[in-house]
């Protein structure tokens, strides 16, 4: 299996990295600061903290940052109330703008805000449009995984049994929403039992290699 497990005490289980909780409106997110050390989940509560994730790092790499901006999107149409298209969409505009000026040089999260707007904008209520932004949230973070998981397909024939590979900073699960880009030949090599050696190349003032990608690594044993 290529998705990413995390073992926490005795207990190992998948987590994506950006996920969304449509019960409390939040999106939750593996705070990347604390990693190694701690592990631990957080859920934003509106969509300002959603974009303040972004911004300060809790959250990063392309693949995640687009999707938290995306569910971000969705959070924020979701906490609106009233049934006044014009309102909500001088209010939508807000979200949006709050969210794209929290990365404003990355591609990702852009093409994500974009692409969830394109998608609501085919309701013809608030509610339906709320709803429609949630899913187009969705399918954007499931599109992120299997484009991974093809890097994976079509990768798996560089990682030869007993490999050396060298890696930069973090292309891995934690920089997407699961499995990873230049990682993601790796887990699939390990799926088809060959065993090989990674070096985790460091990049500054972050550490990424370090903190990241060989924590990332290891979980999977």
């Amino acid at each position: 299996d290529p998705r990413m497990n995390v073992t926490i005490g005795h207990r190992t289980r998948h987590y994506r990295t950006v996920d969304f909780d449509p019960r409390r409106n939040r999106v939750r997110l593996i705070e990347q600061r604390l990693l190694p050390h701690r592990f631990r989940v957080i859920a934003t509560p509106d969509y300002r903290a959603t974009a303040a994730a972004i911004r300060d790092m809790a959250v990063r790499g392309a693949g995640a940052i687009g999707a938290t901006a995306a569910f971000g999107l969705a959070q924020g149409a979701r906490a609106f109330r009233g049934v006044s298209l014009a309102r909500f969409s001088a209010h939508v505009a807000t979200v949006c703008e709050t969210l794209r000026t929290a990365r404003p040089t990355a591609v990702d999260p852009a093409n994500a805000i974009d692409e969830v707007r394109r998608r609501m904008t085919l309701g013809a209520t608030v509610r339906q449009q709320q709803d429609l932004a949630l899913e187009a949230a969705q399918a954007f973070a499931d599109a992120d995984v299997q484009q991974c998981e093809a890097i994976g397909r079509h990768g798996l024939g560089l990682i030869r049994e007993g490999a050396r590979v060298l890696t930069h900073c973090n292309a891995g699960w934690l920089a997407f929403v699961d499995v990873g880009s230049a990682t993601a030949p790796f887990y699939a090599a390990q799926a088809a039992g060959r065993t090989f050696h990674v070096f985790c190349d460091e990049t500054r003032p972050r550490c990424q290699g370090a903190s990241l990608t060989a924590w990332e690594l290891s979980q999977q044993g």
